[in-house]
């Protein structure tokens, strides 16, 4: 059966099958009419019961089978329901006795084209059970049968009564159709912002909690899960009330609530045991309504939320730090070629100068000034070492090398310039792999990683290990690890930030570079606080891990790196 996508929706296929309901009631009651003839031995044809138990069972098999609102345009869709009604109560129409009208039932087919049908569908149908109509007062009047001018005019004036009900259905079911239509867009317009909304929050780097009157959260996106850790647990809505920690928000969104007006403060959750968490949180209601909490008995759906928004004040602070450290970093690369000059006349003449000194206490002042200056300038060759190292990554090409061949020939170069102090354990798993990376920015990387562990290290052989192997993934790293004390948070948290560092005589920047080449070459850098199994037992240590990429081609999304230029 052919269908219009318009009308198949839920409102039009209750219509329909409504319809189909009542015809199958029509063809019962018809079949109990003539079966009743029957047993009280009433005059009855036995066409007109043919028919009747034939259209009973028309009926039920269309609304057995009938799952779709038929096309509204005329056509053939219509001839099990419309088509076979006309013929039905024609036949009956013309079969039946003076005293005896089927004319009600064409009701049933008016009304059914008038909602579902299209205007000339209904009116087709209109006009072929008015000729009906007609057509049977003639039959009448041919059999003598009453007075022919009033059967005349009564099927003209039924048949005007259900041109009229047709119009008035036809326009109803228009006015439906368009209120369908405009509800149709309402909910797709409705579910579009909510997917896009549940989108935003799943993805927005700021927490977002929301929360009724009763303080209670009824949704939560995963960085605010994040900030809460096991503050949110179970299922929404969720009762924020007993955890005692939370309450300067809980009386931040109750004000919000009171006043009906947005708030924002700087508030501190202490958890015991650890340093308080600073948060800067900010409400927002879902409706400028002033609340009461006297209306209990209001709707539901009409009470106002409190949007909370929380940000942690850390990594703002994190995010303002490396704004400045980028401009401080630019500035500073400037100011050290500028002072790279005049700093070399320094050591120069006081290199002469010192050739011609004799007093001890006059060569301990020449020897200061020639080791702060030489401070100086490894700190300017650094800062400078920046757009150097650019410079080389730009022009140097994608070059694989054995991995565990490369790794013994840099850790045995860095061994032998001090052979006493720099004792470290290797251990290389990775046979024959090749990565792609520069050999000597790798040697860049990895001498930056050992200096740095031997500045913290203990005392024992075992105190620094260097080995490499394979992840899970397949992708090959090398981890440099050292017993060290383990790191501040504070310090980790920025470990690898240019012109961060923990000692005041140091540059900051060689962890810094370390990222960078690594991320030039398509490569990752992190730290981890792991054990490491030791012939001393289980120790605690400090470990950096370079891990490399498979693919051969290097990531060109710029960086703080690339902003840091001569």
């Amino acid at each position: 059966m052919l269908h219009s996508p318009r009308t198949n929706n839920n409102t039009f296929l209750r219509i329909w099958l409504a319809f189909l309901n009542g015809r199958v009631m029509v063809a019962l009651l018809l079949a109990m009419q003539q079966g009743a003839g029957l047993i009280w031995h009433v005059p009855t044809h036995p066409d007109t019961l043919a028919a009747a138990l034939g259209y009973l069972a028309l009926t039920l098999a269309v609304r057995i089978v009938s799952r779709t609102v038929p096309s509204p345009q005329p056509g053939v869709q219509w001839l099990p329901t419309i088509g076979v009604d006309i013929v039905i109560f024609s036949f009956l129409q013309f079969m039946g006795s003076d005293t005896l009208s089927f004319t009600p039932l064409f009701a049933l087919p008016v009304l059914m084209a008038g909602m579902l049908g299209s205007l000339m569908t209904a009116l087709g149908t209109t006009s072929l059970i008015t000729i009906v109509m007609l057509a049977a007062a003639l039959f009448a009047d041919q059999k003598n049968q009453g007075d022919p001018v009033q059967r005349y005019i009564q099927a003209a004036l039924t048949g005007v009564g259900f041109f009229i009900v047709t119009y008035l259905a036809h326009q109803l079911s228009v006015k439906l159709r368009s209120e369908h239509a405009i509800a149709q867009r309402s909910r797709m317009a409705a579910q579009t912002q909510e997917d896009v909304s549940a989108l935003v929050m799943q993805h927005l780097a700021e927490g977002v909690l929301v929360m009724d009157h009763q303080s209670q959260v009824r949704l939560v996106n995963p960085s605010a899960r994040l900030l809460m850790g096991d503050a949110i647990a179970g299922t929404m809505p969720f009762d924020l009330r007993p955890l005692v920690n939370w309450s300067p928000l809980l009386d931040l969104v109750r004000l919000t609530f009171v006043s009906g007006t947005q708030q924002s403060a700087d508030i501190d959750i202490v958890h015991p045991g650890h340093s308080p968490m600073g948060l800067r949180a900010r409400t927002w209601l879902t409706t400028h309504q002033h609340f009461r909490s006297t209306s209990v008995a209001a709707d539901a759906a009409a009470e106002p939320l409190c949007v909370v928004f929380l940000q942690d004040l850390r990594e703002m602070e994190a995010r303002l730090r490396t704004e400045k450290l980028a401009a401080m970093g630019r500035m500073s690369a400037a100011v050290a070629h500028e002072i790279r000059n005049p700093l070399a006349a320094i050591i120069q003449a006081n290199a002469l100068l010192d050739e011609d000194l004799s007093d001890p206490m006059q060569r301990r002042l020449s020897q200061m000034v020639k080791q702060n200056a030489e401070r100086l300038t490894r700190i300017t060759e650094e800062v400078l070492d920046i757009a150097r190292v650019r410079h080389q990554i730009d022009n140097v090409p994608a070059s694989a090398i054995e991995l565990d061949a490369t790794v013994s020939l840099i850790v045995g170069d860095w061994q032998a310039h001090d052979v006493q102090r720099r004792h470290a354990l290797l251990s290389l798993s990775t046979s024959g792999m090749q990565v792609n990376f520069d050999i000597d920015h790798l040697r860049r990387v990895l001498v930056n990683l050992m200096d740095n562990a031997l500045r913290y290290m203990g005392p024992h052989p075992d105190s620094m290990t260097i080995h490499t192997g394979t992840t899970p993934d397949g992708l090959a790293y090398v981890e440099v690890w050292s017993d060290g004390a383990p790191l501040e948070q504070s310090v980790e948290q920025h470990l690898f930030e240019p012109f961060f560092s923990s000692e005041n005589r140091s540059s900051g920047l060689g962890l810094y570079i370390s990222r960078e080449l690594c991320s030039r070459h398509g490569a990752s850098i992190r730290y981890e606080r792991r054990p490491q199994t030791l012939h001393r037992g289980e120790i605690e240590g400090n470990a950096f891990i370079v891990t490399f990429r498979k693919s051969l081609q290097l990531p060109g999304t710029p960086s703080l790196f690339d902003t840091i230029m001569v």
